[in-house]
C-alpha cells in the first residue's frame, strides 16, 4: 500500500503521540474526523487491495467473492473512468482491468495508469473476450503486466496474481 502525504503527516501526529483524539487530526490537516477514521483503517488494514473493472455483474461479482475468499481486500469499478479514480483514490496493489468498458476502454485505462508516475507501477492483468494474438499483443505493449482470456480458469488467475505481486514486492 502506498501511503499518500496526508497518510503520512497522520502516521507522524501519532508517532508523536498515539492518543491523538481524531478531532485533533483532522482539525490540523483540514479534514473531516470520518476521512481521518477512514485513513487509520485503511493504513491498519495490511491486506492486498485489488481493484476489479469489470461493466459485467456476471464476473465482477464471483471474482470479487473469490478473491475476499482468499483474503484480499477488493474494490470495483464497472467503467474506465471510475476505475482511473479508484486507482488514484484507494491506491491498489494490483487492477484486474476488462477490456470492453463504457466510457474508457481497458486499453486507454491502461494507457493512463502507465504515463502516470504515481500509478505505472501497479501491475496490470487485463481480461478479456478478445483472445486474438492481435489483442494480447497490443495489451502487453501498452503496459499490461498479463493478458488472460474469458472464460479463465480461477485457478490459474489466481496463480497469475500471486506470481505478479511477489514480483511487484521485489
Amino acid at each position: 500500500m502506498k501511503l499518500d502525504d496526508i497518510d503520512k503527516e497522520i502516521l507522524a501526529m501519532l508517532e508523536q503521540d498515539d492518543t491523538t483524539p481524531d478531532a485533533t487530526i483532522s482539525e490540523k490537516l483540514g479534514i473531516t474526523q470520518e476521512e481521518v477514521r477512514e485513513r487509520l483503517d485503511r493504513i491498519a488494514d495490511t491486506r492486498t487491495k485489488i481493484l476489479v473493472v469489470d461493466d459485467e455483474p456476471d464476473t465482477l461479482i464471483p471474482l470479487t467473492r473469490a478473491l475476499e475468499a482468499d483474503n484480499y481486500v477488493t474494490i470495483e469499478a464497472v467503467d474506465g473512468a471510475e476505475a482511473i479514480e479508484k486507482v488514484r483514490n484507494e491506491t491498489p496493489d494490483l487492477v484486474l482491468l476488462d477490456l470492453m468498458l463504457p466510457k474508457l476502454n481497458g486499453y486507454e485505462v491502461c494507457m493512463k495508469l502507465k504515463e502516470d508516475p504515481l500509478t505505472r507501477h501497479i501491475p496490470i492483468i487485463m481480461l478479456s473476450a478478445k483472445g486474438e494474438i492481435k489483442d494480447k499483443v497490443l495489451g502487453i505493449e501498452i503496459g499490461a503486466d498479463d493478458y488472460v482470456t474469458k472464460p479463465f480458469d480461477l485457478l490459474e488467475l489466481k496463480t497469475r496474481i500471486r506470481a505478479l505481486l511477489r514480483r511487484a514486492s521485489a
